[in-house]
């Protein structure tokens, strides 16, 4: 009996063990994430330069999706979610400032102790994990060093990050040997090979290319400004984007008073970024197959969330909801995966990563899960077409919405530093009030916020989003069943932890599938 077809149709009730997962041999997992990188800056997707070769290539040969969002476009709400197979509104996690207030029942790496893996986090961490959660703990990575360096080395990087604070347009004095992306691979790479007999699991997580923007030769020269493509948005834009995104420029223009002229080599940089981490994940996984560990591990490679990257002439993120923030990169490689020979036409979230780990390892999916698992179509076994023909995103951290006319000011808020070039923060209070959610279905996006206020978009016609056709009668059928979408994803990501104490039975779809087509 085919056990995919079997678990398909089954489901999980509460208290009921499941004798349905047989035990089989575990493959190594290895999560590849970067910080802040967007999806569309990459050969798969027909950006003209060599951005990710690799990625590119190890792709094409397993599966990627080019329609992978983020549950929320910040760091800590994205990397809870990640581990907990979560949304925001269930974790508590709906700003980067409330990871104390995570609230989940089991979360991935309980169920990967609970089989046994050895376990590790090496890089930027910014979730709620810590030493005391993995055997191997480096999670002391971030945008401006590491966070309590040792060696005079690392004294200096610290320094330098920290005074670049945001940008640095010269070609970054720290060498490609001393960058944070080859020095985390260097430690994932020793990790790995003092493992022998349990099967491992690493978090390999950079803090590139989140700002500060630098790069060291010779990614700098690779990605000059007049080698990349302008961007096809500008500040003369905004009006079209609302207020949000118009007080985030006042802040940048506050913070940056060069950043017109600085633009174009800031997102060289970024680019620049990018190539250097596709090289170190090469690195990583070529030393794998080398060790004939390829075909026994589990590659997951994605974001957090992305980055304006010059877009509407912003950099960064944090206002609203563009393709630019909430879609991001998504390949898996090696164990059982099967090829694809293109991109799977499925709409799927990072919190299906942990649901999908748990088939992948032939155990049940936690009570309170919210993600679905990928492991059918991953292995081109048969799933649900309409459980991926949707998805949502989240955002705010609720309340009403702050305006540019209230008295609040960006340096008693916190959100500037004056006297700081680059020394803005643009998750404050302006961006992330309110609420706002996102749902993309076919070439069509649909988002409403907290007072009644939505935007339409034909991304097939229009992918920057600049078109809004929210209200206009033609277009009203497309309002009308992404608003019904829109509205039973809001029911289904109830959180239903805590589970009734008394006699209720719960019911749970295998791979929390609620669609059987």
């Amino acid at each position: 009996m085919n056990m995919n077809k079997l678990l398909l149709s089954g489901v999980v009730f509460q208290g009921i063990g499941i004798s349905l997962f047989a035990q089989v041999d575990k493959p190594n997992i290895v999560v590849i994430m970067a910080d802040q990188q967007r999806a569309d800056l990459c050969g798969r997707e027909g950006f003209p330069m060599e951005i990710t070769p690799f990625v590119d290539e190890l792709a094409q040969e397993n599966v990627w999706f080019n329609k992978a969002y983020t549950v929320m476009p910040a760091s800590s709400p994205a990397r809870c979610s990640l581990f907990t197979g979560r949304f925001p509104n269930a974790t508590h996690v709906r700003t980067n400032h409330n990871i104390p207030d995570v609230y989940f029942g089991k979360d991935m790496l309980d169920v990967l102790k609970e089989n046994d893996y050895k376990t590790a986090v090496i890089g930027k961490n910014h979730s709620y994990l810590s030493s005391k959660d993995v055997d191997f703990w480096a999670g002391n990575y971030s945008h401006w060093g590491k966070d309590r360096p040792v060696t005079d080395d690392e004294n200096a990087i610290s320094t330098f990050l920290k005074d670049a604070l945001g940008q640095y347009i010269k070609p970054s004095p720290i060498p490609c040997e001393e960058q944070q992306p080859t020095k985390i691979v260097d430690e994932a790479l020793k990790w790995i090979s003092a493992q022998k007999d349990n099967p491992f699991f690493v978090w390999v997580s950079f803090p590139e290319p989140h700002n500060p923007y630098q790069v060291c030769e010779p990614y700098y020269s690779m990605f000059s400004p007049d080698k990349i493509p302008a961007p096809k948005t500008s500040r003369k834009d905004l009006p079209l984007k609302g207020e949000k995104y118009q007080i985030l420029a006042s802040l940048e223009d506050a913070s940056c008073p060069n950043l017109k002229e600085d633009l174009p080599r800031i997102r060289g940089n970024y680019m620049g970024m990018i190539r250097l981490i596709d090289d170190q994940i090469k690195r990583l996984v070529e030393n794998l197959k080398k060790q004939g560990m390829f075909d026994k591990t589990i590659f997951i490679i994605l974001s957090d969330h992305g980055d304006y990257c010059g877009e509407y002439g912003l950099i960064r993120k944090g206002a609203g909801l563009s393709e630019s923030l909430i879609r991001i990169p998504m390949v898996w490689a090696g164990y059982k995966i099967k090829k694809q020979p293109k991109a799977m036409d499925a709409f799927i979230s990072i919190a299906d990563v942990f649901p999908t780990l748990c088939s992948a390892i032939a155990d049940s999916i936690p009570l309170g899960v919210q993600g679905r698992s990928l492991w059918p179509m991953l292995t081109g076994d048969k799933y649900p077409k309409d459980e991926f023909s949707s998805i949502v995103v989240q955002e705010g951290f609720g309340g009403e919405d702050f305006h540019k006319d209230d008295s609040l000011t960006f340096e008693q808020e916190g959100s500037l530093a004056r006297n700081k070039i680059a020394g803005f923060d643009e998750l404050n209070t302006w961006t992330q009030s309110g609420v706002s959610r996102m749902v993309r279905m076919e070439n069509w996006k649909l988002i409403m916020d907290i007072n009644g206020k939505g935007e339409l978009y034909n991304l097939k016609e229009d992918p920057f989003e600049l078109n809004n056709l929210f209200g206009d009668k033609k277009y009203a059928n497309e309002q009308s069943n992404l608003l019904v979408k829109l509205v039973s994803w809001e029911l289904r990501l109830q959180d239903p932890l805590p589970l009734p104490r008394n006699r209720y039975h719960f019911k749970q779809n295998a791979y929390n599938y609620h669609f059987s087509k």
